[in-house]
């Protein structure tokens, strides 16, 4: 599973840990990482804004102090930053994306919520809605599940939320696909229903997982109960499918991805239902 991760930077502190978690996704694959920064006023490029790289790859242990450019490449990523220029953040990276597909894009984001959250909306969120593809959301003030200061990557514990619709495969298989990124032994994929009564969706569990399976069932109000999860379980990842938003009340409150998100502490991979899959790696041989 080679990755080619997008990462739209604000150049803030909340977007270093997003970076950091585009490069190690890139890295993990064998990728490629595409670094945008898009700029209202056009004002001339200010390549030392962007977050170092090979900083980051000396810091990691990676590279030796002093490396030379062409030394990224031989990690076996492609690395590219980009300017563009425009009046609408989430509108210039979606048409970015169709100029350069992404199989994740990786964003910091602000949680907001009630009117607050309708006033000044999210533009990590808008860039998603837009952009229509897998989206690796990294709340500000969160750990993550990567450490901007080695590179090491912490992911455990998975929570998945599923329901007959939208289909909830895409969310398990962009699961698996991140625990196999890390050790898949030592990661609990935990799948919970918010419903009543015994039903649970229909799911296909990759065959060569090694990672562990649980299933779930929880009551009450669907974003209540999975915020309440994350707070009681506390996983290192969400992974949800997403469809976006249908009528006047999500339009104001969000979708229920947005609105988990709003309230998770973690990371979160939105999987858009009739977006492009994103499987597990080929086990090592």
């Amino acid at each position: 599973m080679s990755l080619r991760v997008l990462h739209p930077t604000d150049f803030s502190e909340a977007s270093e840990l997003a970076f950091a978690h585009a490069l190690k996704l890139a890295l993990m694959t064998q990728g490629a990482l595409h670094v945008l920064h898009v700029d209202p006023d056009g004002t001339p490029v200010r390549w030392q804004g962007f977050p170092g790289i090979r900083e980051a790859l000396e810091r990691w242990g990676l590279l030796p102090p002093g490396s030379p450019r062409e030394a990224v490449a031989d990690l076996g990523v492609d690395v590219e930053k980009v300017y563009a220029y425009g009046r609408d953040p989430a509108a210039a990276t979606a048409a970015f994306l169709q100029r350069r597909p992404a199989d994740v894009v990786v964003l910091a984001t602000h949680q907001r919520d009630g009117l607050a959250g309708w006033r000044q909306p999210s533009v990590a969120e808008a860039i998603a809605r837009n952009a229509d593809e897998v989206t690796l959301f990294v709340p500000a003030g969160s750990a993550g599940f990567v450490s901007a200061a080695t590179g090491e990557i912490h992911l455990q514990r998975v929570l998945i939320p599923v329901d007959a619709a939208p289909n909830p495969q895409p969310a398990i298989d962009a699961a698996a696909a991140m625990a196999s990124l890390a050790e898949p032994a030592a990661v609990t994929l935990r799948v919970v229903h918010v419903g009543e009564g015994s039903f649970f969706p229909g799911l296909r569990i990759p065959d060569d997982s090694v990672a562990k399976w649980e299933r779930h069932t929880l009551s009450g109000e669907v974003v209540t109960a999975l915020v309440q999860a994350m707070q009681d379980w506390k996983p290192d990842l969400v992974v949800m499918t997403t469809e976006g938003r249908h009528g006047f009340m999500d339009c104001l409150r969000g979708s229920t991805t947005e609105r988990v998100l709003r309230g998770a502490t973690c990371p979160v991979l939105a999987v858009p239902a009739g977006g492009r899959a994103l499987r597990p790696a080929a086990p090592p041989e």
